[in-house]
Parts: structure tokens; sequence; C-alpha cells
């Protein structure tokens, strides 16, 4: 098969130097040993890199790059404004480049899926429509389009986009139910796992494990780690709170809480009052597999948002990739993946009690605790290789192109 022109329309690219996923350096990385890859993003990630241990892009890979702003802390009306310039940025990049086989899409926002829909149209080329998170629904569930006509406006175009693409990607087995439900044929959604980069966890040996415990002062203490975005969705006061209660009774249990975001000012408060919490500012990517597997155990949490139930979160995959097991406390997907394959436990979620009590649980029984780790490793191997996910995804790219 000749090599295929394919265009990525991606607002965000980030490599393993950032404090951030790297899903599509790995599936850029793969694809783009056979194929001419050209990717349309922007430079926000490339100004936060903690090390220079990885090339920006990876070989073959041409960049269209727009320095636009944008951060957690920017308001509803800050980031809609660098979706819209993302977007005329990307579609004026669209139509000027050389026609391309075949566009792969990429939300979130879905403002970037959209103008790739709107490319491919104009181009007359099929394309790919990879959904990362279900937008529009967590913006609206999370409140930030409260105007009904909006919101139907937003559904409708998400609804448009389904329609039109060639083929439809999700991360996770419930957003595929998610486009099953709006009536869009089975055949045409394959799910594609979030998944992680076995060979960055490799090198969470013993000893670099071993090294960082003993830098941290966590040798012979039990480690719950938290590690992503303290954000709105991510239930972090529940978690201080737990670990409130669970220092009551049980003193020399460390909280790590690893990243930034909206509640990072509360964290640093609640830190002054429990000695159990400590802040660990984000770690590169290839960095984070080590204080994964450092700990115990790690807490993948949501507030209680049906949307999130569909999540496909990073540390998750990390987390089991290292062996560590995983308290979830999403009902969807993530609980059935725990439970059937027996590598974590489900707490709801917002109920801060319950989880200080299953930790202490956990905590207390270190050998169920180490062959749930042991078995979400396996399972990680054999399912969760981004690898092997690049091939999958590579074929439907070449068969959207014909």
């Amino acid at each position: 098969m000749p090599p295929v022109r394919i265009a990525v329309f991606s607002q965000y690219h980030t490599n393993p130097d950032c404090p951030a996923t790297s899903r599509h350096y790995s599936l850029l990385q793969h694809i783009a040993r056979r194929h001419e890859v050209t990717l349309i993003t922007t430079t926000t990630w490339e100004q936060q890199r903690l090390t220079h241990n990885y090339p920006w892009l990876p070989e073959g890979v041409r960049m269209l790059a727009a320095d636009i702003p944008y951060h957690n802390h920017m308001g509803v009306a800050a980031r809609g404004w660098s979706f819209l310039k993302y977007l005329g940025y990307a579609w004026r990049q669209g139509l000027r480049m050389a026609r391309p086989d075949v566009i792969w899409g990429i939300s979130t926002p879905l403002s970037a899926a959209w103008v790739a829909g709107q490319v491919a149209r104009q181009r007359r080329v099929p394309w790919v429509f990879e959904v990362q998170d279900l937008w529009p629904t967590f913006p609206i569930e999370m409140g930030a389009v409260r105007n009904r006509v909006a919101q139907l406006q937003l559904y409708a175009a998400e609804r448009r986009l389904y329609e039109q693409a060639r083929h439809i990607v999700t991360l996770s087995p419930g957003m595929t139910d998610y486009v099953h439900g709006l009536g869009i044929a089975p055949a045409k959604v394959s799910t594609i796992l979030n998944g992680t980069d076995l060979d960055q966890a490799a090198a969470a040996t013993p000893a670099a494990v071993a090294t960082l415990r003993q830098q941290q002062g966590l040798e012979g203490r039990p480690v719950v780690l938290y590690a992503g975005t303290f954000g709105r969705a991510n239930d972090i006061p529940t978690l201080m709170q737990a670990a409130e209660t669970l220092y009551r009774q049980r003193p020399e249990v460390v909280w790590l809480f690893m990243g930034l975001g909206y509640y990072e000012p509360l964290l640093r408060e609640a830190a002054t009052r429990c000695p159990a919490i400590r802040l660990v500012p984000p770690q590169p990517r290839h960095a984070v597999f080590t204080w994964l597997a450092a700990a115990d155990v790690s807490v993948v949490s949501f507030i209680n948002k049906p949307v999130l139930d569909t999540n496909s979160p990073a540390k998750f995959y990390d987390s089991l990739a290292v062996g560590t097991p995983v308290v979830v406390t999403n009902p969807g997907w993530t609980k059935q993946f725990v439970e059937e394959h027996h590598c974590g436990w489900y707490v709801p979620a917002e109920q801060p009690q319950l989880l200080a009590e299953q930790l202490a649980r956990l905590l207390a029984a270190p050998a169920q605790m180490q062959a749930a780790g042991q078995r979400g490793q396996a399972v990680a191997q054999q399912q969760f290789d981004r690898q092997q996910l690049a091939v999958r995804m590579q074929l439907i790219l070449e068969q959207a192109a014909g």
C-alpha cells in the first residue's frame, strides 16, 4: 500500500516531557513510519515541557502550529475564544495544504473535530472522528453552557459530526455505548482505549522506586496517590476529607496529590492542618510511572455526573501498567473493568467516609493489594499497549482513505 496523506486536527499536542498524557505522540510515532502525517495544532503544551528527553515531534510528522494560549485557570469566555482562534487557524491551514487522503479530527474540544469535518467536506475527503470526551455533554453537565438554545445547537452539531464522519473512534466502552445510543451504526464505531506506554512503565524499576521513596521520606510508609488535574470534575474535596479521616486512624499513611488545578489552594490549606497530605508538583509523563509504582494504591476520582462515567483517564491505565491497583469512583465501565479483572475497587463518588474505610481495609491487607496489582499489570500488557492500539488506529485511517 502506498503512503497515505493524513491530516490530523488536534488543538493540543503533547509529548512525554509534558505533565499530561501523550496518547497521540505514541500513535503518530507509529503511523508516521509508514504514512505522511501533517499535524495541525497549537504551541500550548510545548511551552510547558518539564524535561527535554524526547523530540517534540515524532520522526516523520510535519507540524503546523498556532500560538494560542490556553490554561486551566481560564474562564469560560477565554476558553471559548481560544477554541475559536484554533478553529480559524485550522480551517485556513486545512484549505491551503496539499489535499490529504484522509483527515483525523480529535476532540476535545468539539470545535477541533467540527473544523476537521468542515475541511473534509470542502476538500471532498473522508474523515475519522476521535472522541476523547463527550462534548458537549461534559461542559453542559458541568454548567459551562447554560443557555438552552446553545445546548441544543451544540448537540445538533455533535450529531451531524457523527453522521458525517466515515468512522468514529472512542476511548472507552462507555463512550461507544453513548454513540450507539444516538442511532449510529455499530459497524461505524470502534473503541480504542486511551492506553499507556509500556516502555515508559518498564522504567519504573524496583531500584527507581526505592530511590524515589528514600528521596521523599516514604520508606516503610503506606502511600495513596492521586495523580491528575485538581479540577472541579475530579472530586478533590472528597479525597481531602477521606485523607483527614484516615489520618485519625492511620497517621502513618501518606496521601500524595500530584498535579495542578482549581482546588490547589484548598489542598495547600488542607496540607497545613493534616500532615498526611502532601502536594507533588506536576511531573513529566515519563516520570509519573515511578511515582505510581511507589504508591500502594492509586485513586481515580470524579464527581457524580453521568457523563464522567464514560471517561478514559490516563492514570487509570498508567497505574495498572506498573502493578499498582486502583480505586475508582465511577459506576461506569471502569468499575466493571476493575471488578471483572480483580485489579481494583469501587467506592461511590462524593463519599469520603466510605473511601477512607475502604482504603483502611486495603492498607491492612498488603497481600491482597499486591495480588490485585499483579493482575492489573497482566491485563495492561494484554490490552493497554499503545503500540498495539496504534496498529488498530492506522488500519482505521487506511480503510477510511480507501
